[in-house]
């Protein structure tokens, strides 16, 4: 029962509840429900029918959609690629990554809404009869026993009480993590000097394609990526001066951008009210542990990522990957264990570290100094000494395209076959 001592209107048991269907989320469901592990993915929202600011997906997710068979209908989709990222100052253009020299078939990032990605992944995972997934589920509760997670209590868009009692419970459910807030589980958060005001200018058929572009002067310093009809434009704000820039009003974020991406100078008029504008409050946090007993985190719920280089949703993805390889076999006979978990993190911590202490190095010598007005930007020398040197060209884009390593589907495919929960 819920603490409220109100009606329980329904009580489902499963070998284990995921708690968000983001990334992390929807590909750990697909990957246990495909080893025929019975699983719960609950989603607070009623669809998938919202503005993301995570769009683009790197060649590790892509070789990983690959191996489930899903690349090719991803592709289908309306998107745009990114082939190489360059940064643009006012006395020079350097290629920063080119993703073509990687040995993948997928040598570029894809960008297209978040939402179809996540609406691919559940379609697929509910042709397993082992999964389920619950919309509109806003999870309130853990359900604990004898120190240990056994599931957790939600309401509907009723206001009805059910609960999901499962093996293990995963919080997967993003940075705001309602999962890690119950557990009392604290992140360690760090402070990047920025912000980002997300918003989308307009494409034409003849601009150039395939290319993603920092561009850094007079104290200002943005990020122009494709989607498949338009530019996303990242413009980067020191830390907390949001208030700031509103009042000085759009037409000078207009005026700013115009002056920083000269061709993009007449489109900024489409931008005519700050409702097309996100605030992103950047951040950079990993939690010390990544479970409790009966209980996992994945994705932002242990880690938030910085935007720099895009790669949260392909980190969550990773842990989504690992976490089936290691715990797939062990939840459907019922014996996952705490050791089990550990071996998650133990699994993932490194390249999570790794990735998060490279997005510091750029946001302190690259994002810091760009916003400083009235100092003239110098591209910093280990930027100058990966682009001229052969045998390090390549290591940007392997960095920010796989991580550490790739990662591999490992865990089992046992198609249609489910097993009941005991």
């Amino acid at each position: 029962m819920t603490e409220t001592n109100e009606t329980i209107a329904s009580t489902r048991q499963t070998r284990c509840c995921i708690v968000g269907a983001g990334p992390a989320g929807a590909v750990l469901g697909l990957l246990l429900a495909r080893a025929g592990v019975p699983v719960i993915l609950l989603e607070a929202h009623h669809d998938f029918d919202r503005d993301f600011r995570g769009d683009t997906v790197h060649p590790s997710t892509l070789e990983i959609l690959d191996q489930l068979g899903l690349a090719e209908r991803l592709h289908q989709l309306p998107h745009g690629k990114i082939r190489q990222f360059q940064l643009h100052t006012a006395q020079t253009r350097v290629t920063l990554a080119d993703f073509g020299h990687l040995r993948t078939r997928f040598p570029y990032i894809l960008v297209l809404p978040q939402a179809r990605l996540l609406e691919l992944l559940t379609a697929e995972a509910q042709r397993y009869p082992s999964f389920q997934l619950i919309l509109g589920a806003n999870v309130q509760q853990l359900l604990r026993e004898d120190g240990q997670v056994h599931g957790v209590a939600y309401r509907d868009p009723e206001g009805r009480w059910h609960q999901v009692r499962a093996d293990l419970t995963v919080g997967a459910d993003g940075r705001f993590s309602k999962v890690r807030h119950l557990a009392g589980i604290e992140a360690v958060k760090t402070a990047p000097p920025m912000d980002v005001l997300w918003f989308r200018l307009p494409r034409h058929p003849s601009d150039a394609a395939d290319t993603a572009s920092l561009y850094i002067g007079g104290g200002r310093f943005a990020v122009v990526f494709e989607r498949a009809e338009e530019w996303q434009i990242g413009y980067v704000i020191l830390k907390g001066s949001f208030a700031e820039v509103r009042a000085a009003g759009l037409q000078a974020v207009r005026d700013g951008l115009a002056e920083l991406v000269p061709w993009l100078a007449e489109r900024t008029e489409a931008l005519q009210d700050w409702k097309q504008v996100a605030v992103l409050n950047v951040e950079s946090s990993r939690v010390r542990q990544w479970y409790q007993p009966g209980l996992l985190l994945l994705g932002d719920a242990a880690h938030v990522m910085s935007p720099v280089g895009g790669v949260g949703i392909n980190y969550a993805v990773q842990d989504a990957v690992e976490a089936a390889n290691l715990l797939a076999e062990r939840l459907r006979r019922g014996l996952v264990s705490e050791q089990d978990l550990a071996a998650v993190q133990e699994r993932r911590e490194r390249p999570v570290r790794f990735i998060q202490r490279v997005q510091q190095i750029m946001q302190d010598r690259l994002a810091a100094p760009g916003l400083v007005a009235g100092q003239p930007f110098q591209v910093p020398w280990f930027i100058r000494l990966l682009t001229r040197l052969p045998g390090l060209r390549k290591l940007p884009a392997r960095v920010f395209g796989f991580g550490l390593e790739r990662v591999r589907v490992r865990s089992p495919n046992r198609g249609t076959e489910a097993a009941a929960p005991s």
